[in-house]
């Protein structure tokens, strides 16, 4: 057991923490990754933008950004845009999951989880419901 920092179990072994400046870091640098997001699925006209800070209700992940397209079309432009701005910074996604034509597009990049919704699908899933709990950081309607 560390005496001298925090320690936390993860993956069923211990990991200490030394430097809380790094930990800080790790935080800001998912939010400011999520507000860019945020900006990219307005610079495709995406629709009811919402940030949300998943950390204090669940550990899958720190923010989600959900976000709707009007058509499958422009859910697909903003899937790809975000996809291949992110590329560019050298942040590439875990996992992407989902069709336009089903009306719902997932991609996971660890700390944060984008959903980009049809308004049917959106509305038929309510994630704002399910994760009520969470902090608002960004609403754009």
């Amino acid at each position: 057991m560390c005496s001298s920092c925090c320690c936390s179990i993860m993956a069923e072994e211990m990991q200490c923490v030394d430097d809380w400046e790094d930990v800080r870091r790790k935080d800001l640098e998912s939010e400011k990754l999520a507000r860019a997001i945020v900006d990219l699925v307005v610079e495709k006209m995406g629709e009811d933008v919402l940030l949300l800070d998943i950390r204090p209700v669940s550990i899958i992940a720190d923010y989600f950004v959900v976000c709707s397209g009007t058509s499958e079309r422009q859910v697909k432009a903003i899937h790809e845009h975000i996809l291949a701005e992110l590329k560019e910074m050298g942040v590439r996604p875990l996992h992407v999951e989902g069709t336009a034509v089903s009306g719902w597009k997932l991609m996971d990049y660890g700390s944060i989880v984008v959903h980009i919704f049809l308004p049917l699908t959106r509305h038929y899933y309510n994630l704002e419901q399910l994760w009520r709990s969470a902090r608002i950081v960004v609403r754009i309607l």
